[in-house]
C-alpha cells in the first residue's frame, strides 16, 4: 500500500491508528497549546507574518486558552514535510502553501495558485462565497486534515533572472526556482526547475546553483536581499496571480476543539488573511521604488513569451483532468473566476482606465 492509500484509509476509517501517534496537547487550567510547523523561517515577510498574526489573534480572542508553539522550517520537520507531520499526528497544525504538496494530490494547486488563475480578490470570492472552502475541506479530509485560508501574497512577479528573457528560447536550460504548476509549465518550456524552500533561495541564487528565482513580491523579495545578487526583475508573472497560504489542522485535533474555539479559529484566520493581503498590497509599491533606486531593472515579458506560458499552462492543466477530484475542483474554480472577471472587466477595468486617463490629464 502506498503512502497516499494509507493516509486515505487512516483518514476515512483508521482513526485509532492516528490517535496513538498524536502527542498529548499541553493543558493547564483549561488552557491548551498546539504544536504548529511552518514552511519558512521565523520572520519571513508576508509568509510568516500571516501565520504569526493568525495565532496571535486566536490567543487574544480565547484569552490565552488556545495558543500555538510555532516551529519554523527545519526546527521540528523540514519545510516540505509539514503536510506529513500534521497528517500523521506528529504535529497539530501547519502553515504553508498548499501547492508544495502536489505529490499528495495535484488539486492542492488550486488552494495556492495556478497559472493564469485567480487574483487575490477572485480567490477570496471563490473560497468564501462559491464553494472553495468546502472543496478544500473535502480534499484535505482524505488526508485527515482540516484547512483554513490565511495569508495572501497577491500578484507575484515573474522573478529574478541573471539574464533578460527576450523569447521562450531563452528559457531553455535555465535553472530556475519555481514550485507548483508554474514550475511544471517552465519545465515544459525547457527550463530546469528547482523546488527550493524559501529559506534556501538566497544561497542557491548567490552560489550560482540556480540562474533565477521567484518568491513573493517586491516587499518580501527586498527583505530576502535578491537585489544584492541580480538586478533583472520581471514584474508580472503568469504563475501566481493571487497566491493563498493555509493554516491546516490535524482533523482529530480540530474536532477536539470546542465549537466556540473552532469559530474563533475561522474568524481569526479570516481577519489575519485580510490584514495580510493589505500588508503585501500596501508595501509592494514603495518597495519596488526602493529596489529601482538601488539599480534594479524592471522588465515585462513579451507577448510571445506570455503566449508560450499560456500554451504550456493549458497542457499542464489538461493532463490532470482525468482525476475526478481535480476535475471537480477545476470546474468550480474556473466557473467562479469567470463570473468574477466578467464583472471586474466591465466595472473596475473601465474605471481604472478612465481614472488613469483623467488623472494623467
Amino acid at each position: 500500500m502506498d503512502r497516499r492509500s494509507f493516509l486515505k484509509t487512516s483518514a476515512l476509517g483508521g482513526a485509532a491508528a492516528t490517535t496513538t501517534t498524536l502527542a498529548a496537547p499541553a493543558y493547564a487550567q483549561g488552557n491548551r497549546t498546539l504544536t504548529m510547523v511552518t514552511s519558512v523561517p521565523d520572520g519571513f515577510a508576508i509568509f510568516d507574518d500571516a501565520a504569526q498574526l493568525a495565532i496571535d489573534y486566536i490567543a487574544a480572542m480565547t484569552d490565552g486558552q488556545l495558543t500555538f508553539q510555532k516551529n519554523s522550517a527545519g526546527s521540528l520537520v523540514g519545510a516540505f514535510e509539514v503536510f506529513d507531520a500534521v497528517s500523521s499526528g506528529q504535529a497539530d497544525v501547519y502553515h504553508s502553501a498548499e501547492y508544495y504538496f502536489l505529490n499528495q494530490h495535484p488539486a492542492f494547486a488550486f488552494f495556492t495558485s495556478v497559472p493564469f488563475g485567480m487574483t487575490a480578490q477572485e480567490m477570496a470570492n471563490w473560497y468564501y462565497r462559491r464553494g472553495g472552502q468546502e472543496l478544500h475541506d473535502e480534499l484535505s479530509g482524505l488526508f485527515g486534515l482540516k484547512p483554513l485560508m490565511v495569508g495572501q501574497t497577491a500578484m507575484q512577479p515573474g522573478g529574478w533572472f541573471n539574464k533578460e528573457i527576450n523569447s521562450a528560447d531563452d528559457l531553455q536550460g535555465l535553472r530556475f526556482r519555481m514550485p507548483g504548476q508554474g514550475g511544471q509549465v517552465l519545465g515544459r518550456l525547457g527550463a530546469s526547475v528547482q523546488n527550493i524552500p524559501g529559506g534556501e533561495i538566497y544561497q542557491a541564487l548567490a552560489s550560482g546553483q540556480i540562474d533565477g528565482a521567484e518568491w513573493i513580491g517586491p516587499y518580501a523579495d527586498e527583505r530576502m536581499g535578491f537585489q544584492e545578487i541580480t538586478k533583472i526583475y520581471y514584474a508580472s508573472g503568469f504563475h501566481e496571480p493571487g497566491s493563498t497560504l493555509s493554516m491546516v489542522f490535524n482533523q482529530q485535533v480540530w474536532e477536539s476543539l470546542t465549537p466556540t474555539q473552532q469559530t474563533i479559529c475561522f474568524r481569526a484566520c479570516e481577519a489575519a488573511h485580510a490584514q495580510n493581503t493589505a500588508l503585501t498590497l500596501s508595501e509592494n509599491g514603495a518597495a519596488l521604488a526602493r529596489l529601482q533606486a538601488d539599480g534594479v531593472q524592471v522588465r515585462q515579458f513579451s507577448d510571445d513569451v506570455w503566449d508560450a506560458f499560456g500554451r504550456a499552462s493549458a497542457e499542464v492543466r489538461e493532463e490532470n483532468m482525468g482525476d475526478p477530484i481535480y476535475a471537480k475542483i477545476a470546474e468550480s474554480y474556473f466557473t467562479s473566476l469567470t463570473e468574477s472577471a466578467d464583472w471586474y472587466q466591465i466595472a473596475d477595468g473601465e474605471f481604472m482606465r478612465q481614472r488613469n486617463r483623467v488623472n494623467a490629464g
